[in-house]
């Protein structure tokens, strides 16, 4: 047997489980091992992956220092300062039809904006707070009109909302601190703690059902799970209280402590949750839980001045290798203080949406795989298609393991239809290209077969 069919077979022996635990896992998540019977809303979820890009917002009253939200709330910034930003906060410029033109303009599909992050301040008008937009100079929450607007847009609307919260007073966790500790789970010392965060929880339920019943967030995507007072119990109380509101809203796991560090895969299906939350980096391949990708257009999560922005190149990249790896990529942006997105922002999110314009097809309502990405190239795959993305290549020649009871009827750049020749062997391909690739970021070859794309299991390219 020839080393090339001996290589093939390992893989297929190997990666061929992954498709079948795939769809066990994927139906089994939902609400942790307290309800085994509250699994994730399998057409909300396949909704979710087909969009494949979003747009998420971290904006709030902190813009005005232009430090990080939350995390700057007595470093950079005094807690007395920092708590009394909202009664400068007047974002005159504010726009909803202007940021969802944005998104659409990048080729998003779904927008999640942080109505409340760690340092506790509601972007809508609560009832059951008064730090919140309704006390500003501004005098009205931002939601209603966000949210019309993303459906005379055609764009999905989900909402951000912190389990952490450094403001209000029945949280007993304070930060900073110098015993601050992330990832933990700790007894109440006593009645009293124990009291004040049943008494938080009950605010976080009062606030949530507010969202959803005024809102009607596609997603609530939670966030600050780590600290030691949020219990695994907590968390799968809130993802059933909060499916019994709403039975196709989609929940990340960091409402429960299932999360595994900053790449975030889940521990297992015992904790709540949809899908994992990898932050500032591209998961890894992984088709048995879903999951999305967050990350910064620039280095910092809120609005900061003269921030460094990722280049064209890396941003079309890294949405690619997210979504060749099986995920969703949910890119950031950071308003100013005045309300307005700014232009080099929206400039660079235009890049996107042109190259996505040409080549959305390889992106939207595809499948990861089945090529494992690599710096050179990743592949999506829907139908009877496999989307090859050529990445930061000179090659004049790319060859690859193909199956050999599966053939290749038309190969072809998508963005003009040009015909790219093949050469096939009984386990492999050979892609013979032109001199010059058509697009200097990203090339996308078109493989149309003769039968479903997920039909064949995911191949590792190491050998080849």
């Amino acid at each position: 047997m020839r080393y090339e069919m001996k290589i093939y077979l390992k893989n297929v022996v190997a990666l061929l489980g992954l498709i079948f635990v795939h769809n066990l896992s994927a139906q089994s998540l939902g609400g942790g091992e307290a309800n085994p019977d509250l699994l994730t809303n399998k057409e909300a979820l396949k909704s979710f992956q087909d969009m494949r890009f979003g747009m998420f917002i971290h904006w709030g009253p902190v813009s005005l220092r232009g430090t990080e939200i939350g995390w700057s709330r007595g470093k950079q910034v005094s807690k007395e300062d920092y708590d009394q930003l909202y009664k400068e906060f007047d974002p005159v410029l504010f726009n909803a039809a202007e940021w969802v033109k944005t998104a659409k303009g990048a080729g998003m599909k779904y927008i999640v904006l942080t109505s409340k992050h760690h340092d506790g301040f509601s972007l809508w008008d609560s009832k059951y707070t008064d730090y919140d937009m309704g006390s500003t100079p501004y005098g009205k929450g931002i939601l209603k009109d966000l949210v019309e607007e993303c459906k005379k847009q055609g764009m999905v609307f989900g909402t951000y909302y912190s389990i952490a919260d450094w403001y209000h007073p029945d949280n007993p966790v304070i930060y900073p601190a110098d015993d601050y500790q992330f990832h933990v789970e700790k007894d109440f010392e006593d009645a009293q703690t124990k009291a004040r965060m049943e008494r938080y929880v009950l605010f976080m339920k009062n606030q949530l059902k507010e969202l959803i019943e005024d809102y009607d967030p596609a997603f609530i995507w939670f966030d600050g799970e780590w600290e030691w007072a949020w219990s695994h119990q907590m968390g799968m109380d809130l993802y059933a209280y909060l499916r019994g509101l709403k039975e196709d809203l989609l929940i990340n796991n960091r409402v429960d402590k299932g999360r595994v560090g900053m790449e975030e895969t889940m521990k297992s299906i015992q904790y709540a949750g949809d899908y994992a939350t990898p932050e500032q980096q591209v998961g890894a391949f992984n088709m048995e839980t879903p999951w999305e990708t967050c990350m910064t257009i620039a280095t910092q999560w809120a609005w900061k001045a003269n921030d460094k922005i990722k280049s064209k190149e890396e941003c079309i990249q890294t949405l690619l290798k997210t979504v060749g790896g099986d995920g969703n990529l949910l890119f950031n942006v950071g308003p100013m203080a005045d309300g307005r997105i700014e232009k080099r922002q929206i400039d660079r999110l235009k890049e996107i949406g042109d190259w996505l314009n040409l080549n959305g097809d390889s992106v939207y309502g595809t499948r990861g795989g089945p090529y494992l990405p690599t710096d050179y190239m990743v592949s999506t795959r829907k139908d009877s298609k496999i989307f090859l993305h050529l990445l930061n290549t000179k090659k004049t020649k790319i060859k690859l393991p193909f199956p050999k009871d599966v053939k290749i009827n038309k190969a072809y750049f998508l963005h003009d239809s040009q015909e790219v020749t093949i050469d096939k062997s009984k386990t492999a391909i050979t892609i013979n290209l032109p001199d010059n690739l058509p697009d200097e970021v990203a090339s996308v070859i078109v493989l149309e077969l003769n039968k479903p794309a997920m039909a064949i299991p995911p191949i590792e390219r190491m050998n080849y």
